[in-house]
């Protein structure tokens, strides 16, 4: 396990809880407080699809050295505790922010949402039942839709969760030769295959079940808050043209492209983040 004290600022102060949305679920919050010069803007920040947080190491460290950070593992990830029938549709994680800010007790317009891929989609989907309003999200390569080929998806319905392993080299394999440009980007090829090695293998199947129907449009309109859109055109797996799209339908969004998923996990994101913040300051 990743030592927190070596993926943030130094001089950061860390917490680490398991937070009770209800008494089924227990989700893992890691907050972290600057040492100085601290920003009034908290961040949440939401992962992608069984992320690790390893894979943010250089965005971590450059975002607390002046924000306070609170980053969310969502339920399909290994460190969430579920008790009962648990769903995992991107309403169900959607909803899990939604109660995650309430219990964090944020202040209205001091704090910004950072989400990616499937955390992007959910703060989307969930945005508008938050009971306390952010001045911002920022939002990296959200998916509009998870396309899971027609084979696959009879793999997965048949596929034993304990023989994941086995699977695995698989969907590696499908990764690199049909979502990913590894020329252009390998360390995302690397970042992968780390999260899938890592992945729980009974929520990952219950996670590709819940998403292959989902489609993300008919609720970006109501998303009212500021919204910075972070893509990068030359990542072919979150489909560069579908974050455009969402671009034109969010009625306060500005697109920002990185070009490669490794600029959009760098220290390059975090200043533009501040440089947009700044700006929203300035407009105000």
């Amino acid at each position: 396990m990743i030592n927190l004290t070596q993926i943030c600022a130094p001089g950061t102060t860390i917490s680490e809880n398991m937070v009770a949305l209800d008494q089924n679920t227990q989700l893992r919050v890691i907050s972290f407080h600057p040492g100085a010069d601290k920003r009034e803007t908290e961040v949440v920040f939401v992962a992608g699809w069984m992320s690790l947080i390893d894979g943010w190491v250089p965005v971590l460290r450059e975002m607390t050295r002046d924000f306070i950070v609170h980053y969310i593992e969502t339920r399909e990830k290994k460190s969430s505790r579920l008790k009962g029938k648990a769903r995992f549709g991107v309403e169900d994680i959607g909803m899990d922010i939604v109660r995650l800010v309430k219990k964090l007790e944020l202040k209205d317009q001091k704090y910004i949402i950072v989400a990616s891929s499937l955390g992007a989609t959910a703060v989307f989907d969930c945005c508008q039942f938050l009971s306390v309003s952010p001045g911002a999200l920022i939002m990296i390569n959200p998916n509009a839709v998870f396309r899971i080929p027609l084979f696959w998806r009879i793999l997965v319905r048949l596929f034993y969760a304990p023989l994941f392993v086995v699977f695995r080299p698989m969907i590696k394999w499908y990764l690199r030769m049909f979502r990913l440009d590894v020329q252009a980007d390998p360390a995302q090829y690397q970042k992968y295959c780390r999260t899938l090695d890592n992945a729980d293998p009974r929520k990952s199947k219950k996670t590709v079940l819940a998403l292959w129907n989902y489609q993300v449009w008919d609720k970006l309109k109501t998303v009212g808050y500021p919204t910075l859109l972070v893509g990068a055109s030359r990542d072919k797996l979150h489909e560069p043209k579908n974050t455009r799209r969402m671009v034109s339908m969010i009625p306060r969004a500005t697109y920002l492209d990185m070009e490669t998923n490794a600029r959009n996990h760098s220290p390059e994101l975090v200043k533009a983040i501040r440089r947009y913040l700044d700006g929203l300051s300035n407009s105000r």
